[in-house]
Order: C-alpha cells, then structure tokens, then sequence
C-alpha cells in the first residue's frame, strides 16, 4: 500500500518539478500568437479553453490503453510500478509535451512534418506512411470492437453487429469531418471525466476498503515466465509512453490559445493517464488475490472482464455503468479521432486545405472506405505487431525531439536519454518477441543494447556538427 501511495505523489510531483523544468527548457513564449488564434478556420484550428482541451486530449490519448494495458502489465507483479511512474515522468510525458508543442511552433502541423523537419526528408516520408497506417489500424479495431459488444448486449432491441457497425462509422464520419468543437469538443470532456472520476473511484475504495497492495518489488511473477525486459516496457505504452499520442497532440495544438497552457494540457495529460494506469495495475494484481488469479480472470473474460469485474465490485451499481462507458465509450473515442488525424496528416502532407467541407470529404471518405474494408479481415496477426510499431513511433519523435534540442542549442538530454532507452526496447523486443525474430535472450539482449548505443553515438556526432 505505501509503495503505490508513494507512486501516485511521486507522479504528481513530477508535474510540478520535471515538468516545469521541461517547460522551461522548451521556452514558452506567452506572446508568441498560436496557431488557434493566427490560423482560426472554424474547423480544425478553434481556439479552446484550456480545461476543455486538457479533457479532450486526456481522452483522445487515454481511452481504454491506461486500463487494458495495466491490467496485462501487473500481470508482472509491482515492478509495473516503477515503469508506469518513470516513464510517464520522464518519457511519455516529455513525449507528449514536445509532440504538442513543436506542432504548435509549427503552425499545427502533423507529428509526420515535424518528424521530417528534423530527422530529415526520408524519415518524414517514412512516418508520413506510418502514421496513416497506424491510424487507420486504431481506427478500423475500434469500430469492430465496441459494435460486437454493443450487439452482445441487445441494447435498445439491436443485435446486429453490422448495424451497430453501421451506427460507429456515422458517428466515426461525422466527428472526421465537422468542426473540432462540434462534436468533440462537446462529448469528450464529460466522457474524459468520467474516466478520471472511475478510476478515483477505484483507487480510493482499494485503499478504504483496506486491500494489500504488493510493495514495489523487481521480482517478476509473471505466471508465463514472460521476462520484464522488455515485454513490460510494451505491453504497458499508455499509462507509461505511447507513439499514439504523438498523432493526437497536434489536434489539440492547434486548439490552445496560449502556450502557457502546454504544460497543463500534454504534459499533465500524460502525468494524468500515469495515475490512472497505476490505479489499474494496483487494482488488477490485489483484486484476484495476486498474478495467478488475474492471469484466471484475463483467461476466462479478458481485460474487459477483470475491468467489470473490480468495477462493479468495488463501485456496485455506478462501476458497472461507468465500467460499460469505459469499455465501449473509451474506444469509440480513440477511434474517431484516429481517423481525424489520418485526414490531417495526409492534408499535411499533400499541402490541402481543409477549411471547406467538399475538401475534407475528398479526404475521408477514401479513410472511411478502406476502414470499412479491413473489418472484413482477421486481425488477430496483423494487430499483433501494434505494440511493437506504437513504442517505435514514440522512439523517432523523442530522436526528433532530441535533434530540436540541439539544433536549438537546449538540453537535449532531456529526449536523448529515453529515445535511446526506448530503441533499446523496440530493438531487443521485435528481436525476442513470438511475431519478432524469437532470438534468445542472449542475443536480443547484447545486440538490442548495442543497437541502441550505436544510434546514440551516430546521433551525436551527425547532428552536433
């Protein structure tokens, strides 16, 4: 109980200290104009308040990943812990904050032309790629997802996958094409809400009702063996650092009046999301009496039903509400404004306006076309890689973050240090890892390591000539 008391201070000092010192070393300018007020469209670029951003972003970033991905990851007992508190201070949060900020130093652009503004005209083409696919991929399995469980469940008479199918990708469409502030900005703050209200909701009843929460410990209990290094630096990315953000803050940045706001919006998002994973992982190894009773609990209802599980327990009536807003609210949200950014990456990246309607139906419509076309597919392979490709795209924006730095004559250690700690991990994972190469550990470990030193050196030498 101390250790995950402890965690949760930590993570909120960490907002007040390191992420001041990241503002700082960023350099906000108060009097810079941003992209919302000198670019205002009335459509994507709409300047916001800053609460209301911070909940959409919040829940643009969030949805179920802090909640699923902590639940698997405690499957490795309390040293998910120290993963979540770290690498949401001093990786996802720095990651997030700096996707956020260079877009909006960038008149709004896409993470794809920030990318390609510093590492270069190949990697932007590469990302560029990278990030429609991905998005598109988030999109099209949050679709299928929430319509199968909406028709599992009947409501209102309807148990129809296709038809609740049909219903997400109205609501998918409309919010890819109308105004920011339309819709999105009308359902996600009470949807964000709610999800911060859930998960104070199960955090406090953890420690009032007096469960033994595990210490912090570096001892793997992981029921199949599974090692930490680096299974546990993937399998927990929201809650800890997630390349999916990188596509989502620009959305926001080009909502914020102010750049004094950044630090409350990214980074106290991510410090934010953070704590909510550490809730879940806590509730997930103490709720079933330790990793074997989770690892029980995942075998016969998956994440989702250890997620309603402990909320209806622990909540009654209310949890299973907010838990059945969660499992198909919280990924409808992610979903929607996955597609939304592919249009503005590919708008980004072909220089085409979006200020008329005709110009962002031109767009979407392909999006939507493709989308609906892949949930005729089995994902069960292809989805596989998604981890593994979400830590990658955080990896080259924390590179692409470092070399700003430099280039800028600032602290580039601040993005230097995870970006090498995070191509160590992508490395030795897709090197060990069953859709990997499934090399030893003796091998994954050294040439993972050395890859990721090797990268650092090259690094510095290219960009502090």
């Amino acid at each position: 109980m101390v250790s995950f008391i402890v965690s949760i201070i930590v993570l909120i000092l960490g907002y007040f200290t390191y992420g001041k010192f990241v503002e700082k070393v960023f350099g906000v300018d108060e009097n810079r104009p941003t992209p919302a007020v000198a670019m205002n469209d009335g459509v994507d670029f709409v300047p916001l308040s800053w609460p209301r951003i911070f909940l959409i972003q919040f829940l643009n970033i969030a949805g179920l990943g802090p909640i699923f991905g902590a639940v698997m990851g405690a499957l490795f007992g309390p040293a998910a812990f120290l993963w979540i508190v770290f690498g949401s201070i001093f990786a996802g949060a720095v990651h997030d904050y700096f996707s956020g900020m260079l877009s909006i130093r960038h008149d709004g652009k896409s993470i794809s032309e920030i990318v390609g503004v510093y590492l270069g005209e190949n990697a932007r083409k590469v990302m560029r790629v990278f990030s429609v696919v991905l998005l598109i991929l988030v999109g099209t399995v949050f679709m299928t997802g929430p319509a199968k469980l909406l028709a599992s469940l009947s409501l209102g008479g309807l148990s129809s996958v296709s038809i609740w199918l049909g219903i997400i990708i109205v609501y998918y469409f409309l919010a890819t094409i109308l105004p920011v502030d339309k819709v999105i900005g009308k359902i996600y703050p009470l949807f964000g809400a709610a999800l911060l209200i859930m998960a104070v909701g199960i955090g406090s009843m953890l420690v009032i009702k007096g469960y033994s929460i595990p210490e912090i410990s570096l001892t793997n209990l992981h029921p199949k063996g599974l090692p930490i290094w680096p299974m546990l630096f993937v399998t927990i990315a929201c809650g800890a650092i997630s390349g999916f953000h990188a596509t989502q803050s620009p959305m926001m940045a080009r909502c914020i009046s102010n750049e004094k706001y950044g630090r409350k919006v990214f980074y106290g998002s991510m410090i934010s999301e953070g704590i909510i994973a550490l809730i879940w992982a806590a509730a997930a190894m103490t709720f079933f009496g330790g990793v074997f009773g989770l690892n029980e609990a995942i075998a016969n209802g998956g994440a989702g039903g250890v997620v309603n599980n402990i909320s209806r327990n622990l909540l009654g009536p209310i949890g299973g509400v907010l838990a059945m807003l969660g499992v198909i609210a919280c990924p409808i949200t992610s979903g929607d404004t996955a597609f939304r950014s592919a249009r503005l990456v590919i708008a980004d990246a072909i220089g085409y306006k979006q200020g008329e309607i005709k110009n962002r139906l031109i767009l979407a419509l392909p999006l939507f076309a493709v989308g609906y076309a892949l949930t005729k597919i089995d994902f069960s392979i292809i989805w596989r890689y998604f981890a593994w490709s979400n830590q990658t795209l955080a990896t080259i924006v924390l590179w692409a973050t470092a070399a700003y730095l430099i280039k800028n004559k600032k602290l580039h250690w601040i993005a230097t240090l995870p970006a090498t700690f995070m191509t160590a991990v992508c490395t030795t994972y897709i090197l060990q890892a069953p859709e990997g190469f499934r090399l030893s550990i003796g091998i994954s470990y050294p040439v993972g390591i050395i890859t990721a030193i090797t990268l650092l050196v090259v690094f510095l030498i290219k960009f502090k000539k």
